[in-house]
């Protein structure tokens, strides 16, 4: 049949087009990994690229990432960028067997983007996050080039040693240039891999030799029965490795401990200091058990934990620079906490410094902050979504003004000021799950930091309210235990929680998304009993 024969013709000639682009692209992102290794590793093309995409992600979309993915959410961003990448790849790849310049120059545009993304990105540093990229793209399109004059098809006879078909292609002599450019791309590769491991060290090592001195003000003792002995439910201290982690660092940042430094700066500074980790270790240090909170934890949602954290106290290093807060005639009302890798957060100062523990934490759970979580030094302010408050791998505080200036996530949509909203959380049971007709305990926590909970009541389905036991409270910027013994009939029952909190307020029934400025509503769970 001419139109199958015809189709296979083209099938052959395209064929040969694939392995080319893919292996081209696997040299351009090789390359460019040894070249970031030698520069600076963030400046990666897919970190780079991958980072212009999240920032230029609408709010509403990153919510449904975390939403969907969770802690997952960057991986399957790289695979996307790689997914994507591959399949360009190959189009060029077949493009270039008949226009290998065009293939060629088509790479070198790609080289470009990652440039430009690179010298966009708030941490850039320069001309030199352009190399990687640049670089990358242009072994990438000599690889290309010369990848597809040895993948041509042209017409043959059939039989001919190393020739196949009506229009073959010279398999041996594009394998072994293929198998060349592989072997050559993941030298580049493992070396790049090297170096950034090499890098990593210094600071993986200044952690590991960090002793965190003991507190001038320890945290207090928990009252006898802060902690329930319920199966199922959430423990009141969160091991770090548990953590949750939401943030865009597509890369974890490894900061050497030694050459960290903290600069505070900006309006009605009248006396600018930077510190050196040595010297807020200096400092008279507090210790508390903090609940944090994100912003795009929904209703019932895993994003809310609770650490022990060592610090310095913020406030004090704010007075020592000449701050005055907004209640005692301070113009500036915003203080911008700037990260190493450029992510601004911005919190009120009056909240700052208002007699709240604030702290620029250096500890975590009786250990020196993990990189996950901020090493070596990180902001929290209890009462605050950490969007607005807990700036990880900080570097500068900045004093202005909310009129003055918007922080990453406020030009994104989100509230500039964001109080945590009272909440509850039904950990036992599970959804659907299918307990025994009897007695069961239904469990979970509440918080609502600075205010503390004072009561939460439980309904099964349209049946009154009942009080739940709570365990003792260990303070009002720390999640609250509770427990209640339902004698459970046979059937489906769909169970809610609600909380109140220390100013009497109700936690509110109206159910709100997390954007702009934290989920609300009550959280409930439909189980059958059997």
């Amino acid at each position: 049949m001419p139109g199958v024969s015809s189709f296979r013709s083209t099938l052959s000639r395209a064929a040969p087009g694939a392995p080319t682009g893919l292996l081209a692209a696997f040299t351009a992102l090789a390359v460019a990994e040894l070249v970031a290794g030698l520069v600076r590793p963030a400046a990666g093309p897919v970190t780079v690229v991958g980072g212009a995409v999240i920032d230029r992600t609408p709010a509403a979309v990153k919510d449904f990432a975390i939403r969907t993915f969770g802690e997952n959410d960057k991986a399957v961003l790289r695979l996307g960028i790689l997914a994507i990448l591959a399949l360009i790849a190959v189009a060029l790849g077949v493009l270039a067997l008949s226009h290998r310049r065009v293939g060629a120059a088509g790479v070198l545009l790609f080289g470009g983007v990652g440039s430009a993304s690179a010298l966009g990105r708030p941490d850039s540093t320069g001309l030199g996050d352009a190399l990687p990229s640049l670089v990358g793209a242009a072994a990438g399109a000599v690889a290309l080039y010369l990848l597809a004059s040895k993948a041509v098809p042209s017409p043959v006879p059939a039989g001919v040693d190393g020739e196949t078909g009506a229009y073959g292609w010279n398999r041996r002599g594009f394998l072994t240039a293929a198998g060349v450019t592989a072997a050559a791309a993941t030298s580049a590769g493992a070396l790049g891999r090297f170096l950034t491991s090499r890098r990593d060290q210094g600071a993986v090592a200044s952690r590991e030799a960090l002793v965190l001195p003991s507190p001038a003000s320890p945290a207090p003792a928990a009252p006898e029965g802060t902690r329930l002995k319920v199966p199922g439910i959430t423990a009141f201290s969160t091991p770090s490795r548990d953590f949750y982690r939401v943030d865009t660092a597509l890369t974890v940042p490894r900061i050497d401990a030694g050459t960290w430094r903290l600069r505070i700066h900006g309006k009605e500074v009248t006396r600018p200091r930077t510190y050196t980790l040595d010297q807020l270790l200096a400092r008279p240090l507090i210790e508390r058990d903090i609940t944090l909170t994100c912003v795009s934890n929904e209703v019932g949602g895993p994003y809310v934990g609770n650490a022990r954290w060592l610090g310095v106290p913020l406030a004090e290093l704010l007075r020592e620079a000449g701050v005055t807060p907004p209640s005692g005639g301070g113009k500036a009302d915003q203080l911008v906490a700037r990260s190493v890798d450029g992510m601004t957060l911005g919190s009120p100062v009056e909240d700052v410094m208002d007699g709240r523990d604030a702290m620029l934490a250096v500890g975590m759970n009786g250990q020196p902050l993990p990189f996950d979580h901020g090493f070596p030094v990180r902001m929290l302010v209890p009462g605050l979504y950490g969007y607005v408050s807990a700036c990880k791998w900080i570097t500068d505080i900045e004093l202005t003004t909310f009129d003055a200036y918007d922080p990453y996530w406020v030009k994104r949509t989100w509230a500039r000021k964001a109080p945590i909203k009272t909440q509850s959380r039904i950990d036992t049971p599970k959804p659907f799950a299918r307990p025994a007709a009897g007695t069961v305990i239904v469990a979970g926590v509440a918080w609502a930091q600075r205010r503390g909970i004072t009561r939460v009541e439980i309904r099964m389905d349209d049946g009154p309210w009942q009080d739940a036991d709570l365990a003792a409270q260990a303070g009002v910027d720390t999640w609250r235990q509770w427990s209640h013994r339902w004698n459970a009939t046979p059937g489906g029952h769909t169970i809610t929680v609600r909380a109140t909190d220390g100013t009497g307020q109700v936690q509110t029934e109206q159910r709100a998304r997390t954007v702009p400025d934290g989920a609300s509503g009550w959280h409930s769970v439909f189980v059958t009993a059997t």
